[in-house]
């Protein structure tokens, strides 16, 4: 009977944590154990875990998206993911006039070696459905964005400096206004989280850009559905950025010195 129960529990646990993580595997999780129950010969759960879930997130999952006004960020030439687990993970779902800002910029870089590495944006599915670690990551209307990295001698990379492509901060200098400080001393332990999510550390010789980054901002500002764009106060000024749809985010998120958050009407 303890067994049972623990068999049970195990279950409902891997339920809950699969659907925090990817919004479908909960249902996929369950769809498995049902298959595999019915099944005369005894296949292997996870096997049938595995082909269902990348069934559905690569076919069924974009089909079904567009009913509730959502696509997946479209990939090209200068727009990829940081990451493809964050493909594999359904997190990368926005509304079109979302994808049509990315597009937008992306003609405004295309003389340029910049590209535009986005990172976690929303599930595909309802609205107010939370994506974890995130407050607001939950309407199709936002994104976050790699920071432009360069050498040391100044040319612009194609690469990360973390694997997952957050944690990683580029902190206020000496002569900066110290908003992260002012945060942990007010007890929001949380701010400071996402140190813990780099997954690996990489390419450690590279340089945060100040020019590649303050162009792919204002590229981005260019478009008038653009609502807000969060990054800390001590880049703000460095980049001598003053408009002011780019705010701080408060104490109560987490730090924005390791991405862009961008957030359309």
């Amino acid at each position: 009977m303890k067994s049972i129960f623990l068999n049970i529990i195990t279950k409902v646990i891997l339920f809950v944590i699969l659907t925090v993580i990817t919004q479908i595997g909960g249902i996929v999780y369950f769809f498995s154990l049902l298959i595999s129950k019915k099944c005369k010969k005894n296949y292997n759960t996870l096997i049938i875990f595995l082909l269902l879930y990348f069934l559905s997130t690569l076919l069924i999952v974009p089909n079904i998206a567009s009913i509730f006004g959502r696509e997946p960020v479209i990939h090209s030439k200068k727009i990829k993911p940081v990451n493809y687990l964050t493909v594999i993970l359904n997190r990368n779902y926005v509304v079109p006039e979302l994808n049509n800002l990315l597009k937008k910029t992306e003609k405004e870089l295309t003389k340029t070696d910049l590209h535009i590495h986005y990172l976690d944006a929303n599930f595909p599915f309802f609205n107010n459905f939370p994506l974890l670690p995130h407050l607001s990551h939950n309407d199709g209307k936002k994104i976050d964005i790699s920071f432009i990295y360069e050498t040391k001698f100044g040319i612009t990379s194609d690469k990360q400096k973390t694997i997952s492509g957050y944690g990683l901060f580029e902190a206020p200098r000496l002569d900066e206004y110290n908003q992260t400080k002012k945060c942990l001393q007010g007890g929001e332990f949380k701010y400071n989280l996402t140190r813990f999510f780099t997954f690996g550390k990489i390419n450690q010789d590279l340089l945060f850009s100040v020019k590649g980054t303050r162009r792919i901002i204002k590229e981005i500002l260019k478009s008038k559905n653009v609502q807000k764009i969060f990054i800390e106060p001590h880049l703000k000024t460095r980049m001598k950025l003053n408009n002011t749809k780019i705010r701080f985010q408060g104490c109560k998120s987490v730090r924005h010195d390791d991405h862009i958050h961008l957030q359309i009407k």
